[in-house]
Parts: C-alpha cells; sequence; structure tokens
C-alpha cells in the first residue's frame, strides 16, 4: 500500500491566518473563493499580445475583453463589452442549447475571434456579428437581422467574415461590405455546416464547416436529421411547462444522415465527397492539411473504427491514410497535425495501450514512434518545425499530475519536462510556438495563470492569484484542510488513487463518519493534483472524511484500465467503489458504519448503483440528475461503451439500475432539474415510479426550469444545503 502520495496537512499558506466559519452560501457567492481565472486565454496571431475574458469588478458574471501587452508588460482592457451592445441577450433556442453544451455561462463578450493578421477581432454577440478594428479602436456591426448568427470566424486570409443564419452558412465580404448566403437548402431537418446533437455533446465539435487556407473553398457538412426520432419532452419552469419537440438520437434509434460537402467560394457550388456505401457513420473531424487536400475522420456505428481519409480537390480521388480498430472502442482526439515543411503528420493512438504520439507520411507510411511507455499523453500541444521540437501535455511522471513535455522530432533526443511546478498544467501555445499560457493549479494553490518561455521559463504572471490580504480565500486559510493522497491494490491487482481530507480538529482516537464523492465515469478523473470543489472542504470542515477515487472505466491510465466497462457499466466501478471503503474502514479512525455516498450525472448513476447493489458498504446517497436506463441515453456516448440496445439488449438491461432497486436498505435522495435536455428527467421519473411500486421509500428534490448543470446561486446554495443536512441527519452519530 501507498499512502502519502502527496501527503499535506495542516494550514495550506504561511503567514497569519484570520479565520472566518466556511458557509455554503459563501461558498457560491461572488467573488469566488478560488480568486480570479480569467477565461479563453489565447495568443493574437502576431504574438504581440495575450488576450482573455475577464469579469467585471461590479458584475462577474459580464465580461470585457483585455490584454496583456508583451512590448510594455502591461495588462488592459481591449475591448468594452458595452461599447458592441449593452443590455441583455435575447439568445435563440439553439445558441442557449449550444452554450449549455460548451459550459460557457454570463454575458458580454463570451467569444471572440482574431483575424489572421492580428489586426481585427470578430465577435458574436446578441445574435449578431461586431467586427473590431484594433487600429482605429472600433467596431463595425456587420448584421442586423432579426435571425440569430452563431459560428462566427474571419476566414484565413482576412477577406470573409463567415457565419451560420437559418441553418445556411453565409459570408460577408470585408472589403465590399457584401453579404451572400452560400447554402439555401437550409432550415427544418436540413442543417448546413452546423454540428449535429452527439458532435457538440460527445464528440467535442461545435461547428460543421471549415475554410480552406486559401480562402477558395469551406468543406462543410450537411446534416439530415429526418431518420433521428422527434420526441416531445416537457420543460417545467416554475410558472409555465413548455413543450420541446427534440430531435433526439437515443441509443439503438437511428441518427441522421450526413454529408461533407466543398463549397467554391467563387461559383457557389458544392463538390459531394463519396463517404462510401455504409451510411450509418459518423464524421468527428475535418481538417485541412493543405490548399488541396482535405482530411477527415471516419467513424463507424459500433466506434470500433477510425479511419483518416485524404481527399485530393485535384484529383478528386480519396485515399486512406490509416486505420485504428478496438474489440472495445476507439477514443478520439484532437492531435493531428499536418507539418508544412514536410509530407509528413503528427497522430495519437492508443494502440500499445497507451495514448501516444506517432510521425506519419502523407502516404500513410509510419515514420516513427514519438513517445512510449506505461503512461499516457493527454493533448499535442505545439509543433516547432524550425528547432523539431514538439510539445504535449502528459502524465508521464505520474496520473495525478498533467505537465508539459517536449520531444525531438527526429527521434534523436527523449521526452524532457518543461513545466516545473506539481499540479495541473492546462497549456495554450503561440503560434510559432515560442512561447506558452500556463493555467495551473495544485490541491494548495488555486487556478493561477502565467506566461513563459518554450523553455518553461516563467516570463511573468497575467494572474497571480496570490492568497493574500483581499483574496477572497484569505480569511478562510486559517482553517483550510489540505487533503491526502495516496494508492492500494484492488483484490484483481490494479492500482487505485484516492483522495483523502481528514476532518477538522481530526483527532485520531475518534471515528468519523465518511462521505465517499464521486464521478465514476469514463474520459473522466476527480483525483489529481489540482484545486478542488470548496464542497468538499466545507463537509471535511463540519466533521467528515471525505473521500474520491478513481475506479476503472476513468480516464489517463490506459486501455486496460478503462476498458473493463464494455458493456458491463455500474459493474467494476461499484466493485472498486467498494474496495475503496473497504480500505476505509481498515483506517482506525473512520466509522465503518456511517458512510455516504454522493455524485452527479454518471455520479449520481454511481450512486444508486453502489446504494442499490452495495447497500452492506454504503448506508446512505445522493444521486443528482442520474442516468437511470441507458436506452435513453444518446448513440454516440452510449453505444461507445455498451454496443447497441438492439443487439445487446441484455447488457443494457443488467447496467440499468432497475434490476437491483430492491437492494435498496439506507435513506436515498435523488435530485434532478425539470428542464435537463442531456440526461433527460424521464430517468428520474421511470426511476421515482419503480421505487413507489416497489414501496421503497425516498426523498426527491426538483428544480423547476434548470438544466443538467443546475446553475444558480440560489439554486446551488439550496442543493448543497439540502445535501449536507441529508448527510448529517444520516450519517453522524447521536447521543
Amino acid at each position: 500500500m501507498k499512502k502519502g502520495l502527496f501527503v499535506l496537512f495542516g494550514c495550506v499558506f504561511s503567514g497569519l491566518c484570520f479565520g472566518e466559519t466556511l458557509t455554503i452560501e459563501r461558498i457560491f457567492s461572488d467573488p469566488a473563493l478560488s480568486g480570479t481565472s480569467p477565461r479563453a486565454l489565447e495568443y493574437s496571431p502576431d504574438g504581440s499580445r495575450v488576450t482573455f475574458l475577464k469579469g467585471r469588478e461590479e458584475d462577474y458574471n459580464r465580461y470585457d475583453l483585455w490584454e496583456y501587452n508583451i512590448a510594455d508588460g502591461k495588462s488592459r482592457i481591449l475591448v468594452n463589452s458595452d461599447s458592441l451592445h449593452k443590455g441583455e441577450e435575447q439568445l435563440s433556442d439553439e445558441e442557449k442549447a449550444r452554450r449549455e453544451r460548451q459550459r460557457i455561462y454570463g454575458s458580454g463578450i463570451m467569444e471572440y475571434t482574431w483575424s489572421e493578421n492580428g489586426k481585427s477581432l470578430l465577435f458574436p454577440l446578441a445574435g449578431d456579428v461586431y467586427y473590431y478594428d484594433l487600429e482605429r479602436g472600433t467596431a463595425k456591426r456587420l448584421t442586423e437581422t432579426e435571425a440569430f448568427e452563431t459560428d462566427v470566424r474571419v476566414s484565413p486570409k482576412g477577406r470573409y467574415v463567415s457565419f451560420i443564419r437559418d441553418q445556411n452558412i453565409f459570408i460577408v465580404d470585408l472589403q465590399t461590405g457584401r453579404e451572400r448566403q452560400l447554402t439555401r437548402d437550409g432550415g427544418g431537418a436540413i442543417k448546413n455546416g452546423m454540428a449535429e446533437f452527439v458532435a457538440q455533446e460527445e464528440m467535442d465539435r461545435m461547428t460543421g464547416y471549415w475554410w480552406s487556407p486559401d480562402e477558395r473553398h469551406i468543406a462543410y457538412l450537411r446534416v439530415d436529421e429526418s431518420p433521428v426520432d422527434e420526441v416531445v419532452r416537457s420543460e417545467i419552469y416554475a410558472d409555465r411547462i413548455e413543450m420541446i419537440r427534440q430531435r433526439y438520437p437515443a441509443a439503438g434509434r437511428p441518427n441522421v444522415k450526413i454529408q461533407l460537402g466543398l463549397l467554391d467560394i467563387d461559383t457557389g457550388k458544392t463538390r459531394w465527397l463519396d463517404l462510401g456505401k455504409e451510411e450509418d457513420i459518423y464524421i468527428p473531424r475535418v481538417d485541412w492539411a493543405r490548399d488541396d487536400l482535405l482530411s477527415y475522420q471516419w467513424q463507424n456505428r459500433s466506434q470500433q473504427k477510425l479511419e483518416l481519409r485524404l481527399y485530393d480537390l485535384t484529383s478528386g480521388k480519396t485515399r486512406k491514410l490509416l486505420t485504428e480498430t478496438s474489440d472495445t472502442w476507439v477514443n478520439l482526439h484532437d492531435d493531428l497535425h499536418f507539418l508544412k515543411d514536410s509530407d509528413s503528420f503528427i497522430w495519437s493512438s492508443e494502440r500499445d495501450g497507451y495514448k501516444h504520439l506517432y510521425l506519419y507520411d502523407l502516404k500513410g507510411k509510419l515514420l516513427r514512434q514519438l513517445t512510449e511507455g506505461d503512461w499516457a499523453v493527454d493533448e499535442l500541444s505545439a509543433v516547432d518545425e524550425e528547432r523539431a521540437l514538439l510539445y504535449f501535455t502528459g502524465r508521464k511522471d505520474t496520473p495525478l499530475e498533467r505537465h508539459l513535455y517536449a520531444v525531438d522530432l527526429n527521434g534523436k533526443e527523449g521526452v524532457r519536462r518543461v513545466s516545473r511546478r506539481a499540479g495541473m498544467h492546462g497549456i495554450a501555445f503561440a503560434k510559432d510556438a515560442s512561447g506558452y499560457i500556463d493555467k495551473f493549479s495544485s490541491i494548495t494553490t488555486p487556478p493561477q495563470v502565467s506566461l513563459h518561455r518554450a523553455d518553461g521559463e516563467r516570463i511573468t504572471w497575467l494572474e497571480e492569484n496570490a492568497v493574500v490580504k483581499g483574496h477572497p480565500l484569505y480569511p478562510y486559510k486559517k482553517d483550510w484542510i489540505v487533503p491526502e493522497f495516496g494508492s492500494f491494490k484492488a483484490p484483481e491487482g490494479h492500482q487505485l488513487y484516492y483522495r483523502l481530507y481528514k476532518p477538522a480538529g481530526f483527532d485520531a482516537k475518534k471515528k468519523y463518519p465518511v462521505l465517499v464523492f464521486l464521478y465514476g465515469g469514463p474520459h473522466a478523473q476527480l483525483v489529481t493534483n489540482s484545486w478542488d470543489r470548496e464542497f468538499n472542504q466545507y463537509m471535511a470542515q463540519q466533521g467528515y472524511v471525505v473521500f474520491t477515487l478513481d475506479n476503472r472505466g476513468s480516464a489517463h491510465r490506459g486501455t486496460a484500465f478503462e476498458n473493463p466497462i464494455y458493456k458491463r457499466m455500474g459493474t467494476v466501478e461499484v466493485d472498486d467503489q467498494v474496495a475503496g471503503v473497504k480500505f476505509l474502514r481498515s483506517l482506525p479512525y473512520v466509522d465503518g458504519d456511517n458512510i455516504g455516498v454522493y455524485g452527479h450525472s454518471y455520479g449520481g448513476y454511481m450512486a444508486l448503483m453502489t446504494m442499490f447493489k452495495a447497500g452492506d458498504y454504503f448506508k446512505a446517497g445522493v444521486s443528482g440528475a442520474p442516468v437511470t436506463d441507458w436506452t435513453l441515453y444518446d448513440t454516440h456516448y452510449t453505444e461507445r461503451y455498451m454496443g447497441n440496445p438492439n443487439t445487446d439488449g441484455e447488457e443494457y438491461q443488467a447496467s440499468s439500475v432497475f434490476p437491483y432497486v430492491d437492494g435498496l436498505k439506507g435513506p436515498l435522495l435523488i435530485y434532478h432539474g425539470m428542464a435537463d435536455d442531456n440526461v433527460l428527467f424521464t430517468n428520474t421519473t421511470r426511476l421515482i415510479k419503480t421505487m413507489q411500486d416497489k414501496g421503497k421509500q425516498f426523498e426527491l428534490m426538483t428544480y423547476p426550469g434548470k438544466k443538467h448543470s443546475l446553475r444558480g446561486k440560489p439554486t446551488r446554495i439550496h442543493m448543497y444545503t439540502m445535501i449536507a443536512r441529508f448527510f448529517d441527519r444520516h450519517l453522524k452519530s447521536r447521543g
């Protein structure tokens, strides 16, 4: 057993500590306890400045665009959102849904796009498009229509602005001011240049069109949603019920029909690519290799095959560059990079059990494997072709930290670490790979943003966010509890990592109740050396041991750790969480009879499965917005891990919560947003009906008008107060 991977106790910070009592009301009030954290950080194309969105002091949720000017070393506001648009935005339903899936919340400037020459910016705001000239400091409104313009961008050479309106592609010629509609059949079930539901929600693809580097063509997807079931769901608000008609591709049901076209800007004509005889497919990625070479990734419905294809505009021919296959599923990535100075490209693959980077030529021949070992690459960050260096983030040192690394493209030198501080590093490089922005945090350090040279040397802080007098966290730091990290071997032999908070005023001779906070699903990891959610801190300060364990199926541990959930959701994850409870019961200060479990979304599903299947280990549970029946969830996510319910019906039944409801032994609280369009509220209504029919008592809280994320200060305060009181009632000893 490896206890104390990072054993850190006591006051996090040095110096005098003036204590205030941490409350749930304070956790979810402004300013955030974690301090200022600018978002949407990026270099300008010319490398002269770093830009970011920053909330106002008088309104933390209204954002303006700021810059750090590298020449003079100063930060200043670059574009005031009021200079573009004042007042409340009226968002279309499509834009509301898109922002929910992007997890974008607030007002003012929420998104921005640089022109390639770095002289202008584009802003989609209040349903229209604003063009901002940096040299003149003036804004120009390019559109003023009742329709809602989305997915706005500047073409590569800066001549055009493109956007989606009424499910069609439009451009504005910035030289003449002329607006042109490029596609005309969009509307109803037809969407041109737009990402379908599963692309946005599951593939991390928010667009459906791509400019060629020479501005002569736009590659775009034409999506026909007519095969997809149109479902009617209710969104229940405090004062009304809205009946929403939505095309929702539930597992086992038809998907959209998809075409990939090349639109000629001069003629306005589209050339359709031959995607093959198989129509029930996905196109998760499209990228231009050169002016005359378009790449796209073709994925079959089972997601066990992924092909990288290259279309030659001159010859009109498509060739397959490589194929990835798996007996379970092939994970998508964004690591494709075509080198400009050679006929080669970078690609990542999990073919050896861990995600690593490879170099190929344009004929599909493997030139060399660039990284290797029993550790995983996170993502490609930058390529410096002049110095023949590739930069990436990964877990070479420990799966609990993300670091920046560099490797020689020529294969002469091995991997070297660039980032220096222990913790989690989020990296954004300059276009020429000369430097990078580092958004960093650790379990003892709230998010900080700094600017670095490519060798890792820090140039300056963009947001030091130091916890000194005046910082929101400063009054609470005296009592701040730092958890320990550790690991142990499960009965099957695999290593499980955990994070554990000991309660305030810890006394090794006493026994304490435990809150197990979990997620448990794929493509996620909770146990990392990063700034943690303050609610876990609050519960530790209320006298709980707070424990989190990443079970099999979670990310960044390789395919052997991730793949055991294939067609077995709700099995190995529960086994590993039970192993975690057995480990907890071995600790002399743990009250093994008073262990509770809490999770949201997949974590809500896990809370149900642990309460239903392992009631001897978990006394009380809280399940938030849970999936209860995987046939209710979408095709791309669910079928990736569970197969198709038309052929794998028994596996779906075994992975739903319903066969195990009779196993409930302890108190259970369920909550759900009544306008959730991700995990539909039907998941919960089916569960509560089943439990009522079986005579199973439970507690229920529903939130009118709330989506999956349950945003809003009053909602969050109410929800977490309810959760804390629930566990206090059922886990804390009496008398």
